[in-house]
């Protein structure tokens, strides 16, 4: 796994987590959702998931959704949403912080061959696990799409289900409920709120270590047994559940990911 950010060009690495790494979890952790939405609906704020799938060569259902969590939640914590060291606001930190203070939305779209290229210019975060790929932009408008975003295709394209295996032992896993049948971009935000919530949920500590992989986690397809598995998990608060707001695919209130820190 690997992330890959060519608008990013400080590689240095802390040897834990800093004032300014701290205080951007607390934003995360805060919660969100307090901020009504506006009432032009252009004006929502959504984060964009660009999902690479090749036509000629997929990639495995499984890691693509794996790249899309682990994007997600690293630009939540990136240095530039947050404050730096002179006490100047990062590049994304007003487009960031306007949107976790409201509803939490994100919208994936397929990119291949040049569109791909393009949204590496659109800034934002890309995470690549096994050969797959997905990019989490910075949010903002759904009406002011980057039209290098905007051409880019939000339906119908899916991917089968893949059968990867047990989850990685000592990574997150983000059980997805299989009974709902998301398509993959519906699956992608989803496993992307998931990640969020998960970090969001733990000690500044914990994300710190959990940052210092890349933050790597395992999706899986969960069957009867693994959901009831997790959602007991969830009663006894060693969980953390996503549910959705019904606009697309599922019903209102459904729960749809489970993530399980361990």
């Amino acid at each position: 796994m690997s992330l890959i950010d060519p608008l990013d060009a400080d590689n240095t690495v802390m040897a834990g987590p800093d004032a300014l790494w701290r205080a951007r979890h607390a934003v995360l952790a805060a919660g969100y959702g307090g901020r009504p939405d506006p009432t032009d609906p252009a004006r929502v704020l959504a984060m964009p998931i660009v999902l690479h799938i090749p036509k000629a060569d997929p990639p495995p259902r499984s890691s693509l959704l794996e790249a899309a969590a682990s994007a997600a939640v690293a630009l939540c914590l990136d240095d530039r949403v947050g404050i730096s060291e002179d006490g100047e606001p990062g590049p994304w930190q007003e487009d960031f912080t306007a949107w976790v203070s409201g509803r939490i939305r994100k919208v994936s779209r397929r990119a291949r061959g040049a569109q791909w290229l393009a949204a590496q210019e659109v800034a934002g975060i890309t995470v690549e696990v096994g050969g797959a790929q997905a990019r989490a932009l910075v949010p903002g408008p759904v009406g002011d799409l980057d039209p290098r975003i905007k051409k880019m295709q939000i339906g119908g394209t899916d991917l089968d289900h893949d059968k990867p295996g047990a989850p990685e032992p000592g990574l997150p896993v983000l059980w997805i409920a299989s009974a709902l049948e998301m398509t993959v971009g519906k699956a992608a935000a989803q496993v992307g709120h998931a990640s969020m919530l998960l970090a969001a949920n733990m000690t500044d500590d914990e994300a710190w270590r959990w940052a210092q992989t890349g933050f790597r986690c395992s999706v899986r397809d969960a069957d009867a047994t693994q959901w009831a598995q997790a959602v007991a998990r969830l009663e006894k608060s060693e969980a953390i559940a996503v549910r959705d707001a019904g606009y697309t695919e599922v019903a209102p209130g459904s729960m749809t990911v489970i993530a399980v820190p361990n």
